[in-house]
């Protein structure tokens, strides 16, 4: 019998769905001694953080390919966390091929998944943490946010199925962003009723909007090995603006750096040696934020996704803050230790610990739950809905594989000549020859204001549109960047010069070969709009129709922008 290329695609296809692995090389289970080299972190001095972040409600292990693009403009440009591929390993010292590279960067991701395995999954890094808090009988676990978001059951849940393994994880401290999309009314249920006693859920930038009282405790003072520590809370603070903002009416965020440095002072008087920011800014939120805010000696940071090897140091007027950011999905558990003597911080050591799921076993209470909480939900999730033939991914500043499936759907369902994605960080990457399940479609579109629109739009509107844009990811002042990626573009083709002022970056937008008229109007399609009431059909309805009619995906061709005045830039990879 012989067989076709989409057949082959299907029969890969089946197999994995029945959990054979595509490539049987396991080069870190093969390896003896190598969980034990990677996981040996000896303990130092006196108080320890675990922290992750940006989970995105991945209970399970995945694959997650870091950027090619991740371009730094103004004194970012070419600093942490703007380095991508072989300019991260320099600059961090990490052996090409290893599996930290493999971990830390998208290079030979295909071949370098099949060898290494998946990453994260909530039963593997349970094993981890037992595994540290031996050594750390003390430390605190941390939790940055986008925990309950970013799959189908945690939608399907309202979060509950993440709260519950939150819980039986040891969740000590969290602070949000995504969570604020269930709801105002959802969030404090959680924290009032689940949380209560177990995890506080911290927020100094959270505050009413009649009379600015604050709706979550901003810190909390903790003592470990006799030495008292203060952790601040800070939530997204551009959560009103990135997302819906009658999800939480009543509430003001903001990055609040001046409450936050008498917060800092407050918790200093009350005798706190050590001071931890855990932060939902976004790392060049937190470099700048710690340039401004004296008294901070670390920040434990999230929501721009970027897995950055070592802490950055940065000076401010009362002395040096370590600014951190733990990558996302699951990946990474960053390990913090300080010494604290004499009243201050003498010494530290970090490491963030790529979470490999083929070197950690799984915990059986932590597998037991979610095996629990899938269960109902499993003949859902499970079913194929096509196969892909090319690698699918999002995370990057211009259109990801993944995205361009989604665009793709829009055009083609919809009808129309330009379509829009929003440019979110979150979302697994499958391997060629992966069954696209209704899981992992849903890994990409699993948001409470889902709802897909097409739009009579002037050109004009749509320049203005991707300036906007552009200028929230390339704006030199990180206090207006809110930390997402570029609007995801199809049909419309332009230049981008991510180094230009605001309104000038922009340029030779042109569709089907014609310039774009500012006069004219152009139907356009999109989806999650911020605004309420709008009508649509689910963007999930939407995607599932056009993979069905296909049935085999072929590899997507980007639709990204001609890229101007970033030569040479080492957020750019070379096939970026």
């Amino acid at each position: 019998m012989s067989l076709g290329r989409r057949e082959f695609l299907q029969l890969l296809a089946a197999a994995s769905a029945a959990g054979m692995a595509l490539d049987q090389r396991s080069a870190l289970a093969a390896e003896a001694g190598a969980s034990e080299r990677l996981y040996d972190v000896p303990a130092f001095g006196n108080v320890s953080f675990l922290h992750f972040t940006d989970c995105h409600a991945q209970l399970l292990p995945v694959h997650f390919r870091e950027p090619s693009v991740n371009i730094g403009v103004g004194a970012a440009a070419g600093k942490p966390p703007h380095l991508v591929g072989e300019q991260l390993l320099k600059a961090f010292d990490i052996a090409r091929g290893s599996a930290r590279a493999h971990a830390f960067t998208y290079l030979d991701f295909d071949e370098a998944a099949r060898t290494y395995g998946r990453a994260g999954g909530f039963a593997h890094l349970a094993t981890l943490i037992k595994r540290l808090r031996a050594s750390r009988p003390q430390a605190l676990l941390l939790d940055g946010g986008d925990t309950w978001q970013g799959s189908a059951t945690s939608l399907w849940t309202k979060g509950q199925d993440m709260i519950e393994a939150g819980k039986l994880l040891g969740v000590d401290i969290m602070t949000g962003h995504w969570e604020f999309t269930y709801g105002a009314q959802r969030v404090q249920e959680v924290v009032e009723k689940d949380y209560k006693g177990r995890i506080a859920f911290l927020a100094q930038n959270v505050r009413t909007t009649d009379f600015g009282d604050p709706v979550f405790p901003s810190h909390q003072l903790r003592t470990m090995n006799g030495v008292p520590v203060a952790i601040i809370g800070q939530a997204f603070p551009y959560t009103p603006i990135a997302n819906p903002r009658y999800f939480v009416p009543d509430w003001t965020f903001g990055i609040q750096d001046e409450n936050l440095q008498k917060t800092v002072d407050e918790v200093r008087a009350k005798g706190a040696k050590a001071v931890v920011l855990l932060s939902h800014n976004g790392m060049d939120v937190d470099l700048k934020l710690a340039s401004r805010v004296s008294g901070i000696d670390a920040i434990l940071g999230g929501h721009t996704h970027d897995g950055v090897p070592e802490p950055q140091v940065v000076q401010n007027r009362a002395g040096k803050t370590l600014v951190t950011n733990a990558g996302s999905n699951g990946k990474f558990l960053a390990v913090l230790d300080l010494d604290v003597r004499d009243g201050s911080v003498q010494g530290f050591r970090y490491r963030l610990l790529p979470v490999f799921s083929n070197l950690l076993p799984a915990d059986r209470e932590m597998q037991a739950l979610i095996d629990r909480v899938r269960a109902p939900h499993q003949p859902r999730l499970a079913e194929t809905l096509a196969v892909t033939e090319g690698l699918l991914y999002r995370r990057g500043n211009f259109n990801g594989s993944w995205d361009q499936l989604i665009i793709d759907a829009l055009l083609a369902v919809k009808g129309a000549e330009i379509a829009f994605s929003p440019g979110f960080r979150w979302g697994t990457t499958l391997l060629p020859g992966q069954p696209i399940t209704r899981e992992a479609m849903m890994d990409q579109l699993a948001i409470t204001y889902p709802t897909t629109t097409v739009t009579e739009m002037s050109g004009e509107t749509i320049k203005v549109v991707l300036e906007d844009v552009c200028d929230n990811l390339f704006n030199p002042d990180p206090y207006y960047q809110q930390g997402g990626d570029m609007v995801r573009v199809g049909g419309l083709e332009y230049t981008c010069t991510p180094g230009e002022k605001a309104g000038a970056r922009i340029s030779a937008m042109r569709l089907n070969g014609k310039p774009i008229e500012a006069a004219k109007t152009y139907k356009v399609a999109g989806w999650a709009p911020v605004a309420e009431g709008a009508k649509g059909e689910p963007i999930w309805d939407v995607v599932e129709t056009y993979l069905r009619d296909r049935k085999v995906v072929a590899p997507r061709r980007l639709n990204r922008p001609t890229l101007v005045g970033v030569d040479g830039n080492p957020g750019l990879g070379p096939n970026g």
